[in-house]
């Protein structure tokens, strides 16, 4: 799969879109079986998809974003709320300045909760997807088994997605590797270490290929209401 828009700017002008498409990803540890980049992939595979069947521009990912709670485990790096909340602002201003006026975020790290306030000082510029009933709406198109609570983190949905779109970055293991913690009370203040040994929270067991890939067909569909709204 390609993370990496490869078009030219002669392409980009004639596509003539009005909005632009940034995933937003991060790099933190996904278990022993689930690379770094997991998060990025995700995100990369729902804006190549919505890329395929809306007139919207993509762009490359941000890689890095607010994983602390994932620290204890190699790997894991972050960056402050602070400086994504930047980033991001500087990206839809150079887009503006280019003619791009409207800019979503395609958000596949949940602990980018900071994203929902960029969202809501755009003004109407910006919309944050998937929402949470986009994710709820592809979990039942897809079938998934496990409930969205316990499928945190490189279970059953990370597990299908990749299957689906880069099989070979899902080391062995999956099979065996489901762990439950339901309730992570205080998983903001002390991070995931104390909910799990692995970083495992969910069921990857339960993922496959054919899941991923309805999954992403009904996110593509759920887009369709957003690019309305953004006008």
């Amino acid at each position: 799969m390609q993370l990496l828009p490869t078009m030219t700017t002669a392409e980009v002008r004639d596509r003539n879109a009005r909005v632009a498409l940034l995933p937003v990803g991060s790099f933190e540890q996904h278990g022993p079986f689930l690379p770094l980049i997991t998060d990025t992939v995700v995100a990369c595979a729902v804006a190549r998809e919505i890329a395929d069947a809306y007139p919207v521009l993509p762009l490359p990912p941000l890689t890095i974003s607010c994983s602390h709670e994932h620290a204890a485990w190699p790997g894991t790096v972050s960056v402050s709320a602070r400086t994504l909340h930047a980033v991001v602002r500087d990206v839809a201003g150079s887009l503006r300045r280019s003619g791009v006026e409207r800019l979503v975020l395609v958000n596949g790290h949940g602990g980018n909760y900071v994203l929902g306030n960029v969202v809501q000082e755009s003004h109407g510029a910006m919309a944050l997807f998937p929402g949470l009933g986009d994710w709820e709406a592809a979990r039942r198109a897809a079938g998934l088994e496990t409930p969205a609570d316990g499928d945190m983190h490189a279970g059953e949905l990370e597990t299908s997605v990749l299957l689906h779109v880069q099989p070979e970055l899902v080391r062995p293991g999956y099979e065996t590797a489901d762990h439950l913690a339901d309730e992570r009370p205080h998983l903001l203040t002390l991070g995931l270490a104390p909910y799990t040994d692995s970083g495992v929270v969910g069921r990857p067991s339960l993922g496959s290929a054919a899941k991923g890939r309805d999954l992403l067909a009904s996110l593509v569909e759920s887009f369709g209401e957003y690019l309305a709204v953004l006008g």
